[in-house]
This record gives structure tokens, C-alpha cells and sequence, in this order.
């Protein structure tokens, strides 16, 4: 009938005699007949009952333990087992503990159990299952199994002889004697005897009457408190088929056996033989499943099918769920994607994560689906969480990049905003809102669809990054803002408050003042409305403008010090200015005729005032007395005595001026006084200059001898007179005298020399003199050279002619030494070709 005999047959020894349980066998009979494929569709089918009453045998010899194999040809796949004969002799009288060991694991593992009965061993304790049957109803006690078990009854060789042999009265009797007291076994065999004696009636009327004798046995049964009451029909649907004898009827044997083999077609369909599927193990499962329960009943434990369920779904449910992990851990498309995120953004992120996700999800819930639901849902929520927990560092990187990339984009478009000239504020809250969405969608294309991850720590970091970029540059445009405007303050206020205190006068402070007021308020106005971009609040705008004003007033006051330090110069230039030069700007010239005393006077009063000036910084309206001071110290100090002498006395001798406090001080009373005293020390030099060349120049323009001494030369040289009256050839030499040294009056600017005073003057004359004097010998002989060449036969041999050439060369030399004269009152002066190129 459960043909498994056949080439293509795959069967494997499940239990061998000794009550191992072989893993290795199960493990390789299900790769090759690819049961965990079936899921729950396919059946297991248990043969039980006297030995040799297989319908087809699977083996020559007899069986021993368990045997399971495939069925071939039946859908879907039905393993059938084969369990070790109940009337075996090989085991003798050990053979009731095997027996209901393999009982119980076929009762558990078995969707149907075929128990086959012997016609003419009727009559007989054991031939007629008797035992079998009351352990089967026992170890199922044990079960606590939730589905029903079919029990198909198989009586095989229905045949004449039994009617022929024995008188019903003779099996009642045998079967009395056999089984004593047991009146419920007795009146179920009384059934099956009837039923296998009486040939002529149908079965149909037979069944009733077996299935009545096995309630009583069921009902005989010792139960648990909580099945006390519990009905057959909830364990197991009991069905009773008959066979023809093999041997006798082989036609009609075929026949009952083939149309019994198609009941086992689609026997997991509803009403079907094993149409029952509560609890069913997956086909995935069964080895193991199989293997823990052998275990247990091994131990002589209660075998809880439930929990058994529960615990094999576990098992495999998690070894499903690491295989998924470990594939998904190797899966190539997710090593990649891992390689990726983290050295830049995946674009469509989420997308494909969560296909990976979804299909090795969907793999577990392929494999697992018959597995108990909530051990199933428990190991794939597991499962899950462990995949998430591996891919969110991922998604952390990828978080990363995308916060990382939108933060660079915001600084390019925030930049660009600024340098096309949008507001400040405007352009910072536009371009925040923007990148913050953009952040926002970037982060939703990155979500995967099994994880609700909040990217808002993400997002938060970002808004913080992007508040601290704006601030950065908010300071930085301030900074520079402030910087420009400074600079143009430092360009309008630096250079004509250092021209104003060079120019010291009354209204050097209030033209500073007015020059700082109006370009530090030029400057506010600009600032103000330069900062109206920026949106900033009152007190802080009025902060930076103040800044500004300080830092106009700063400029101010740092240039009036460093100009304060550098009076002294100041001062001696303008001494030397006023000493120096006439009311038309034009040089003096010291001609004995200027008041030198109120030159240098005025002089001193106007880098007095300077001192004065410079001594305080005078940005307010607030008059002092600081010039007053000043000048009655240093310029009448002997009238300030006389007035009032215990005031001149301590004037000066403070740190600190009246009404102007340290702050505004540039020079202390000390400190100008101290530079007075410099000042006059160094400017005394040139007024004595100026003296002595007024003195020298008085002397310069009265070189002629008194009148006494004029007189007293006519008296006293009368006689010489006369002698060059009366020798012309004298007043000739003292002529040519004259002219020579008139010439070298002229060479050596006597008059010019001795304007400086009379001992520089001579230490010059002397040091020129000689070779003054050989320059004009020297041109005089050249000339004389000249001439001679020109005419050499003009030499006259007497002496007379000597004597009228040495006349004759006296209009030359005259007409030289006129030149000479001349040249000199042109105010050029004569110098010989030799000085020339002395000088030269």
C-alpha cells in the first residue's frame, strides 16, 4: 500500500535496536528527500503492530528499532515509519519498554498511526493488540498533544477459516480463559472476533460495534484529573478498514489496498486522514524536533507536545535568524554600501538599505512562517533589532555626511548672499530655513523603514553648527564693518589734527573739535545704517557706535600725545621759523639795523603758545589757564615775582594743571618747564649767532678810518705825496698795487669772510691767500707767454724799447685788473682756469 520500495526510495534507520537516535542519518535522508522545503505540507505515517505485517516490506529481515522513509508517488510527502513489531521475538520479555517508548514517539511524531491486525490470530493476547492498543491510550495521557491522531484499524486476511475452525463459543471461551478478568479487553476482542468470524457481515455494521469495545478500553484507561472526562473523539479519529487475504484473493487484495492507498492523497486537506495540522512542526524542524522528543521520552519524562512545539520553534526559529544575520553580514551589496557611507553620502541610502532589510526579513519569514507564531515573531523582532543595531553606524555615517554636506552648502549660499549685498540678518534666517529643510529631506531619504531612528540629535548639531558659523561671521563682518569705518576715521582725523597742532594758534582745539565732531558723526550715520542689515537690537547697535565715537575720540587724543611728544621739535622749528625769517617768509639778513631782543621775543611767545597748546587735550568748551600759567612763569618770571612772589614760586612746581584732570593732561606743569629750560638752552645758540653777525655786519659796512686818523695821515704823509708827485713811475706801481690787491679782494670775498666775525674770518683769508696769489701769477705769466708767441719780432734790443713795452704792458694788466673789478660788481667772482678746475 505505502509503497516505499523503489530505486528512487530514500529511507534511513531512525532508532536503531538500542534506542539511539541517529542525527547524522536524519540530517542526510532530509538534504536528500529536501523535506525542509515542504514547510507544513507533509504528513508522517506510523505502522505499528504484529511482526511481518507490513503491507510491502522495506527490508528482508526483521525490523528492529525504527526505520523511516519516503513515500513514493503520494502527494504531498508522507515519510512513513516503521516501528519494531509488538509480538517480536528477538527481544523476549524487555520488549514492553521499547514498545512504549516507540509508541509514545510515534504517537508524537505521527499524524497517523496504522495499527494492523491478523485476522486468524484472534483469540490470542498479544496477536490481537491488545496491549497495544491500552499503551497507546495510555502514553497519549502523556502528550498534552493539541491536534487528533488518526488510528486506523487494518484487519488483514479476512478469509473462511476462521468460521470453519472455531465456534464462536469456542473463542468466548478461549478468551475467557485467556484474559480472566479483564471484561473490557474481553468484550472488545468479542467484537473483533465476531467482526473476523462472521465473514457475511458487512463492515459497515461491524464498525459501530469496534468502535463501542474501544471506548471501553478508553474509558478503562487511567487519565488525569483534568482528562477524567475528556472524550475519545478529541485524541484521535478512529477509523476500521479490512483486507482481503493476500494469497487467497490477490485480484481483490490489489484492489482494497490501492483504493486505501488514495485516501493518503492529500491527506493534509481539511477532512483528509491528517487534515488536522494544530501543532505540526515544520518540515525544517522535524529532525530536531524528532531528536528532543526521543530525548525526552528517553528520560521517562512527560512529553508537553506544546511546549515541545514552542521550545523546536525556538531552536530553529533562531538558527534560522542566524543564518539570515550571517548572510546578510556577507551579503555583497550591503559590505559595499558599508564601504561607502563611510567615506561619503550614498545617495537613495534608505532606499536600498531597506531592500536589503526587507529581503533578508523576508527570507527569515519564509523559512520560519510554520514555526509558532509568537516564537516566530519573538526571534524575528530579535533578529531585526540586531540587524538594526549592525546598520546603525551606518546610518550614523551617513547622517554625518549628509549634516557634514549641508553645512558646507549653507556656508557657500550664506557667502554668496553676503557678497550680492542681502541683509545680513535676511540672508542668515533665509538661508537657515532652507539647509535645515534640505537637511530634514536628506535625513528622510536616509530613514529606513524598519527602524524609527530620530535624526533630531543630527538635525539639533547642524542648527548649533550653522548658529555658530553665522555668529563667526557675524563677528567677522562686524569686526571688518568696524575696521573700514575706523580706517576712514583714522584717514579723516589723523593727518589734520597732526596739521592743526602743528599750526598751534587759539583755534587749534576748536577747529579740532569741530573736525571731530563732524567726521565721528559722518562716520556714526554711515555705521548705523551699515549695521541696520544686521537687525541687531538697540543696546547692542549703540554699543558698537559708542565704540566708534571712543575710538574717534582715541584717535584724537593718541595723535595730540604723540604730537605732545615731539614739541620740543616742534617749538625749536617754530622759533627758528619766526627768528629767522622777515614777515614776508623771506630770510633775514642781519644787517645791524633789526631788534634781535623782540625778535627773539615773539619768537619765544609763539613756541610758547605751542607749549601751552600741546600741554592738555581740549576736546570740551571747559576754558583753562594753562597759557596764562606758562607765560607768566616763563616769560616775566621777574614781573610775576614782583607781583605776587609766594604764586610765581610754585607755579610749575605741580603734576597736574588747574581744572584739567590727569586724564586730559598731555604735559605736567614739571614737564613743561623742564622742556622750556631745554628749549631756551638750545635756541641761545642761535640767537648769539645772530648777534655776532649783526655785530660783524655793522663792521663790514664801516671799514674807512676814523676822521682823526684820515687827518692825521694827509700831516703826516705830505712829504711821500709830494715824493709821488714828483716821480710819476711810483703813482704807476702803486696803481698796479692797488689793482692787485683789489684783485685779490675779490678772490678771497674778504667782506664775506669776515661776516661771521673777525677770527673765522682771518683762519679763512690766511688759508686761501697763497694760493690765491699763485693762481694770479700763474695767469699772469700765461698770458705774458701768450703774448710773446703772437709777436716775438716785436722784441725791441735797446733798452729804451724795454722800458716802452714794460709801459705798454701796463694798459693790459689794467684792462685785466678792470675785468677783475667789473666781474666783481657784477657780483660774480673771478676765479683763474687752474681754481676753476680746483673746484671743479
Amino acid at each position: 500500500m505505502l509503497s516505499y520500495k523503489s530505486s528512487s526510495c530514500c529511507s534511513t534507520h531512525l532508532i536503531d535496536g538500542d534506542g539511539n537516535f541517529n542525527v547524522d542519518g536524519i540530517d542526510n535522508f532530509m538534504k536528500e528527500v529536501k523535506l525542509a522545503e515542504c514547510g507544513l505540507s507533509y504528513a508522517v505515517v506510523a505502522i505499528m503492530g504484529p511482526q511481518s505485517s507490513e503491507f510491502i516490506f522495506i527490508r528482508s529481515q526483521t525490523t528492529k528499532g525504527i526505520w523511516l522513509a519516503k513515500c513514493v508517488g503520494i502527494e504531498p510527502c508522507t515519510l512513513v515509519m516503521d516501528l519494531e513489531g509488538t509480538d517480536g521475538r528477538e527481544r523476549g520479555e524487555d520488549d514492553t519498554a521499547f514498545e512504549k517508548q516507540s509508541a509514545l514517539f510515534a504517537l508524537a511524531v505521527s499524524d497517523i498511526v496504522l495499527i494492523n491486525m491478523w485476522c486468524h490470530d484472534i483469540g490470542r493476547e498479544q496477536a490481537a493488540n491488545k496491549p497495544l492498543l491500552k499503551t497507546v491510550f495510555q502514553v497519549m495521557m502523556r502528550l498534552f498533544s493539541p491536534r487528533k491522531t488518526t488510528l486506523m484499524f487494518v484487519i488483514r486476511d479476512k478469509t473462511r477459516v476462521l468460521s470453519s475452525c472455531f465456534s464462536f463459543k469456542d473463542v468466548q471461551n478461549q478468551l475467557l480463559q485467556e484474559f480472566g478478568g479483564l471484561v473490557l479487553m474481553k468484550e472488545i476482542l468479542n467484537s473483533v472476533i465476531l467482526f473476523c468470524v462472521a465473514l457475511q457481515t458487512p463492515l459497515e455494521n461491524l464498525e459501530p460495534v469496534l468502535r463501542e469495545d474501544i471506548q471501553k478500553i478508553w474509558d478503562s484507561v487511567p487519565k488525569p484529573q483534568a482528562h477524567k472526562e475528556t472524550p475519545l473523539s478529541e485524541f484521535f479519529n478512529v477509523e476500521v478498514v479490512a483486507l482481503s487475504s493476500f494469497e487467497e484473493k490477490e485480484d481483490q487484495f490489489r484492489e482494497q489496498v490501492t483504493s486505501l492507498r488514495q485516501r493518503f492523497f492529500h491527506s493534509i486537506a481539511p477532512g483528509g486522514l491528517a487534515g488536522d495540522r494544530r501543532g505540526v512542526v515544520p518540515a525544517s524542524g522535524f529532525s530536531f524536533s524528532a531528536q528532543q522528543m526521543w530525548k525526552v521520552i528517553k528520560e521517562n519524562k512527560d512529553l508537553d507536545l506544546p511546549a515541545h512545539k514552542v521550545m523546536v520553534a525556538t531552536v530553529r526559529c533562531e538558527e534560522i535568524a542566524n543564518e539570515k544575520f550571517s548572510s546578510f553580514m556577507s551579503n555583497e551589496e550591503w559590505c559595499q554600501l558599508e564601504e561607502t557611507v563611510q567615506s561619503q553620502s550614498v545617495p537613495g541610502f534608505g532606499r536600498k538599505l531597506t531592500s536589503i532589510l526587507d529581503a533578508c526579513l523576508s527570507q527569515y519569514d519564509a523559512e520560519a512562517t510554520y514555526f509558532d507564531e509568537g516564537v516566530r515573531s519573538s526571534k524575528r523582532t530579535q533578529l531585526e533589532e540586531k540587524l538594526l543595531q549592525l546598520v546603525q553606524p551606518a546610518y550614523q555615517f551617513m547622517l554625518g555626511h549628509i549634516r557634514s554636506e549641508t553645512l558646507e552648502k549653507f556656508k557657500e549660499a550664506f557667502d554668496s548672499a553676503l557678497n550680492e549685498g542681502q541683509g545680513f540678518a535676511v540672508a542668515a534666517r533665509d538661508c537657515s530655513k532652507f539647509f535645515l529643510s534640505q537637511f530634514d529631506k536628506a535625513a528622510a531619504d536616509a530613514d529606513i523603514d524598519q527602524a524609527n531612528w530620530d535624526s533630531s540629535k543630527v538635525r539639533d548639531k547642524m542648527n548649533r553648527d550653522i548658529d555658530a558659523h553665522i555668529a563667526a561671521v557675524r563677528a567677522a563682518k562686524l569686526s571688518e564693518l568696524t575696521t573700514i569705518f575706523e580706517k576712514k576715521l583714522n584717514v579723516a582725523l589723523s593727518e589734520p589734527v597732526e596739521a592743526l597742532l602743528d599750526g598751534a594758534n587759539d583755534e587749534t582745539w576748536s577747529a579740532i573739535r569741530k573736525l571731530l565732531q563732524r567726521e565721528t558723526g559722518m562716520a556714526v550715520n554711515c555705521f548705523s545704517s551699515a549695521l541696520s542689515g544686521f537687525e541687531m537690537d538697540e543696546v547692542a547697535k549703540e554699543k558698537l557706535v559708542s565704540s566708534l565715537e571712543y575710538y574717534a575720540t582715541g584717535l584724537v587724543e593718541a595723535k595730540a600725545k604723540e604730537e605732545a611728544g615731539r614739541v620740543l621739535i616742534r617749538m625749536k622749528d617754530r622759533f627758528s621759523t619766526l627768528f629767522a625769517q622777515d614777515a614776508d617768509s623771506m630770510p633775514r639778513v642781519w644787517t645791524g639795523k633789526e631788534d634781535i631782543r623782540a625778535i627773539t621775543r615773539t619768537a619765544r611767545s609763539a613756541s610758547l603758545k605751542l607749549l601751552s597748546i600741546m600741554a592738555a587735550i581740549r576736546l570740551t568748551d571747559d576754558a583753562d589757564s594753562v597759557e596764562n600759567t606758562l607765560s607768566l612763569a616763563l616769560l616775566e618770571p621777574k614781573s610775576g615775582v614782583s607781583n605776587n612772589k609766594s604764586a610765581s614760586v610754585d607755579q610749575l612746581a605741580s603734576s597736574s594743571w588747574e581744572k584739567i584732570p590727569s586724564s586730559r593732561t598731555l604735559l605736567t606743569p614739571v614737564q613743561c618747564k623742564s622742556l622750556w629750560r631745554q628749549f631756551k638752552a638750545e635756541t641761545e645758540y642761535t640767537v648769539t649767532q645772530a648777534i655776532a653777525a649783526q655785530e660783524a655786519s655793522r663792521r663790514s659796512n664801516n671799514w674807512l678810518p676814523p676822521p682823526w686818523a684820515i687827518v692825521a695821515l694827509v700831516v703826516l704823509g705830505f712829504n711821500e705825496f709830494m715824493t709821488l708827485l714828483r716821480n710819476p713811475l711810483y703813482l704807476g706801481v702803486i696803481f698796479i698795487g692797488f689793482l692787485l690787491v683789489k684783485a685779490l679782494w675779490v678772490q678771497l670775498d674778504i667782506s664775506g669772510e669776515f661776516r661771521n666775525g673777525a677770527l673765522p674770518g682771518i683762519l679763512s683769508v690766511s688759508t686761501k691767500f697763497l694760493p690765491t696769489i699763485m693762481n694770479l701769477v700763474r695767469k699772469l705769466a700765461e698770458e705774458g707767454q701768450g703774448r710773446a708767441n703772437a709777436d716775438p719780432q716785436h722784441n725791441s734790443p735797446t733798452q729804451s724799447n724795454g722800458l716802452q713795452s714794460g709801459a705798454n704792458s701796463c694798459p693790459n694788466l689794467s684792462s685785466n685788473a678792470s675785468s677783475m673789478v667789473t666781474s666783481s660788481k657784477n657780483g660774480t667772482e673771478y676765479s683763474s682756469p687752474s681754481v676753476q678746475h680746483k673746484s671743479q
